[in-house]
């Protein structure tokens, strides 16, 4: 029992040490489908609203040294409570962008829903390919990785040349927040904890609307690492407002 309380006492003391915090945030509910006919780049719905709105004062306790949003428009949507709530202003980042899904706009909802069940019956490799018409999974986590590999290096923190996911950190304590998708935060997830890229980052990481989760790094022997705590907080939520 005290070598159990000890290696847990250890862990917390090693969290306490952090030098950096990501906050990767997660759009809240988009309007895919109005009047059975498929919307490309959605709106977010009144649900959806609501739960922006929740997240907006959640994070409204927060310090950040800075906030980036991905361009697309339900990322934009779920970020204007945040930014109004911190007084800030809106900073596009266009690597952030989820995966480019084909262009569907107008088509019967039908058509995209059968797209992605196929799309779940084709082999593990098949999968890297995506849907017809859009961009490929295999391209989509390229893009992720290097977006992320720039963005950190912007930040000052880069991977250091080792088997393992250790980074350097110049910016001790900086707290950044992206609001963002389920894949691209998924993606960028397994980036910083260095796992192996998969065509399903999607279901590897279930993040709900609204969600917050949060990586930090702390001192490990020669570099830093990234601790995962918690993924997709939904606590400001509501049980019978949360969708994913």
């Amino acid at each position: 029992m005290s070598q159990r309380r000890s290696k847990t006492n250890n862990y917390q003391l090693l969290l306490e040490l952090g030098e950096m915090e990501l906050f990767l945030c997660r759009h809240a509910q988009p309007q895919w489908v109005k009047d059975d006919l498929c919307v490309d780049n959605p709106p977010l719905t009144e649900l959806g609203r609501r739960q922006a709105s929740l997240l907006g004062r959640r994070l409204s306790r927060e310090r950040f040294d800075h906030i980036y949003v991905s361009p697309l428009l339900r990322t934009r949507q779920t970020a204007e409570p945040i930014l109004t709530a911190l007084n800030r202003d809106e900073v596009i980042a266009p690597w952030l962008e989820e995966i480019r899904s084909p262009v569907w706009q107008g088509s019967p909802a039908e058509r995209a829903s059968k797209a992605y069940k196929e799309e779940r019956t084709r082999s593990a490799r098949e999968q890297w390919n995506g849907l017809e018409g859009g961009e490929s999974m295999k391209d989509f986590v390229a893009r992720i990785h290097s977006g992320a590999e720039k963005f950190l290096s912007e930040h000052g923190v880069y991977r250091i040349e080792h088997e393992l996911p250790i980074w350097h950190i110049e910016n001790a304590g900086e707290r950044i927040a992206c609001v963002a998708h389920a894949g691209t935060n998924s993606t960028v997830i397994c980036h910083l904890l260095g796992l192996t890229p998969t065509p399903w980052e999607w279901e590897r990481f279930v993040l709900g609307h609204a969600s917050i989760t949060r990586l930090e790094a702390f001192k490990i022997g020669d570099g830093y690492t990234f601790a995962l705590s918690p993924l997709s907080d939904l606590e400001h939520i509501p049980k019978e407002d949360r969708t994913s």
